[in-house]
C-alpha cells in the first residue's frame, strides 16, 4: 500500500475547492522564500467543477454584486457567520480575482454576475488553469476518499487503495444537490467521523410540486410568468412573499420566485404543515381595477370567460387557468364566472404536497453546524488543522449568484488561514 505525504489535502474539485487551491496558489507565489508545501485537490470525477458547468442554466451566475447589508439578507440560516468571510473575500474581490486571470464578466438585472460568453465552463477552466500554471497545487482526479481520520496525521484513504497522511484538511465536498456531478454527501461523513454535528439536510431552491398537478402539469410545461406576485402561505399564516418571474417545469413551481419560497416550504412541509402557495398574477391592479378592466373589455359585447382572459393572461396560461379553477369558471354561469375573475386572478392557490429532491435542486440546506467551525478561519473548533469550505457548511443562500460567492468567500478565508499557518510552520 503507497503512503503519500501532503502539508495539505483539500477534498473536492468543486467551486470551494478549485477557489481555494487557487487562492492558496496565488498567496504563495507572494512570497520571496522558497517555501513550498505541498498541496493534494483530490476530486473523485474526471474533471473538476462539474457543478459549475451547470450553474445558472449553462451560464454560471457566478456571484451577485450587491455590498453586504443587501447581500446578506440573502444568506441562511446564520449571516453573522459568514460576514467576515464576506469582508475577507467579497462579491467584489471575487470579480476582480477573474478579470485579473482573463475571463471578462457582465452584470445584469438584480446584480448577478456572468461570465461575459455566458459559458459557465470558463469560469472552470479560467480557476484550472491559474491552479495548473501556478503549480503550488496538485490536483489528482478519479479518485475518491473512502475516509478521514485524525491523529499525529490527517489519514486519507483513498479508492485506489493509496494512503494519504497530511498536516491540514480542507473539505469542500459540496453537498447533496445534483449527485451525477459528484456531490454525493461525502463530507457530512467525514465531518461526523472527525466528531462534528452535521445538522438535518434539506432541499432548496427547488421546485414545489402542487397537489394534482398531473392533471394540468403538461399544459404549463414550459411557461414563465413574469411580474408576477408569489406568497408562501404555511398552516393559513402568510409565511413569505416575493414579487418577480415564475416557471412551470416538469417538478412543479419554481423559477425565481419558487426558489425564494422553497427554502421555508421544504422545512415546513418535513416538519408535517400545510402549505401552499398564492398567486397573484396581476399584482399592479387592485381587484376593484381588475374589475373595472374586465367591465369595460366586456361593454364591447364579448363576456365569453376565455375571451376576457385573453386580454390579462398570457395564452398558454388560459387552459390551466380554467382547469385549476374549474368549479368556479366552468360550473357556474357565465355572468357569475366572470363576477369572479378578478379575485381567482388575484389569488389562484396551489396546495403544495411535494417537492423534487436532490436530483435537481440547486443547493442544500443543511451541514456541518457553524457553532463548531470558527468563523475567522473557517477552522474547526474541535480539530487543529481541520477546515471547512463551500456547502457542505450549514450555509446556503438564496438564487442569484449568493451561493457561489459562499463557497468563494469561505473557501478564500480558509486558504489564507492555511497559509498563514504554513508561515508559521516554515
Amino acid at each position: 500500500m503507497e503512503t503519500l505525504r501532503r502539508d495539505l489535502v483539500i477534498i473536492g474539485g468543486g467551486a470551494a475547492g478549485l477557489m481555494a487551491a487557487a487562492q492558496i496558489s496565488s498567496l504563495l507565489s507572494e512570497e520571496v522564500n522558497s517555501f513550498k508545501p505541498s498541496v493534494l485537490l483530490i476530486e473523485k470525477m474526471m474533471r473538476p467543477g462539474r457543478k459549475i458547468g451547470i450553474t445558472g442554466k449553462g451560464r454560471c451566475n457566478l456571484t451577485n454584486a450587491r455590498m453586504w447589508d443587501e447581500f446578506s439578507v440573502h444568506v441562511h440560516p446564520n449571516p453573522n457567520f459568514f460576514k467576515n468571510a464576506f469582508y475577507n473575500f467579497s462579491s467584489s474581490d471575487t470579480m476582480d480575482f477573474f478579470r485579473r486571470l482573463g475571463l471578462e464578466l457582465t452584470v445584469e438585472r438584480g446584480q448577478r454576475v456572468y461570465p461575459k460568453s455566458m459559458k459557465a465552463q470558463d469560469v472552470t477552466d479560467t480557476l484550472v488553469r491559474y491552479i495548473k500554471r501556478c503549480r503550488a497545487v496538485e490536483i489528482s482526479t478519479e479518485v475518491s476518499v473512502d475516509s478521514v481520520s485524525s491523529g499525529e496525521y490527517y489519514k486519507l484513504n483513498l479508492s485506489d487503495g493509496s494512503v494519504v497522511e497530511s498536516r491540514m484538511v480542507l473539505v469542500a465536498t459540496g453537498g447533496l444537490s445534483y449527485p451525477s456531478t459528484g456531490s454525493t454527501g461525502d463530507g457530512y461523513a467525514f465531518a461526523e467521523a472527525l466528531g462534528h454535528t452535521v445538522t438535518a439536510r434539506y432541499p432548496s431552491l427547488t421546485a414545489l410540486t402542487p397537489k394534482d398537478y398531473k392533471e394540468f402539469a403538461g399544459q404549463l410545461y414550459g411557461l414563465q410568468l413574469k411580474n408576477v406576485s408569489l406568497s408562501l402561505i404555511v398552516n393559513g399564516n402568510v409565511a413569505q412573499e416575493e414579487f418577480g418571474d415564475l416557471d412551470f417545469t416538469e417538478g412543479g413551481i419554481e423559477g425565481a420566485l419558487g426558489f425564494r419560497v422553497s427554502r421555508k416550504a421544504v422545512l415546513s412541509l418535513s416538519q408535517g404543515q400545510k402549505v401552499s402557495l398564492v398567486l397573484d398574477m396581476k399584482p399592479s391592479l387592485s381587484e376593484s381595477q381588475l374589475r373595472e378592466r374586465i367591465k369595460r373589455e366586456s361593454s364591447t359585447g364579448n363576456n365569453n370567460v376565455k375571451y376576457l382572459l385573453s386580454k390579462l393572461l398570457p395564452r398558454q396560461m388560459i387552459q390551466p387557468f380554467l382547469t385549476i379553477h374549474k368549479k368556479a369558471l366552468l360550473m357556474q354561469s357565465n355572468s357569475k364566472a366572470v363576477e369572479e375573475l378578478p379575485k381567482l386572478l388575484k389569488n389562484t392557490q396551489f396546495d403544495i404536497d411535494s417537492y423534487v429532491g436532490y436530483e435537481r435542486c440547486v443547493v442544500t440546506n443543511g451541514g456541518v453546524s457553524l457553532g463548531e467551525v470558527s468563523p475567522k478561519t473557517m477552522e474547526s473548533k474541535l480539530k487543529k488543522g481541520l477546515f471547512f469550505a463551500g456547502e457542505v457548511l450549514d450555509l446556503d443562500g438564496d438564487t442569484g449568484g449568493y451561493n457561489l460567492q459562499i463557497a468563494f468567500s469561505t473557501a478564500a478565508l480558509a486558504a489564507r488561514a492555511i497559509v498563514n499557518e504554513f508561515k508559521r510552520e516554515s
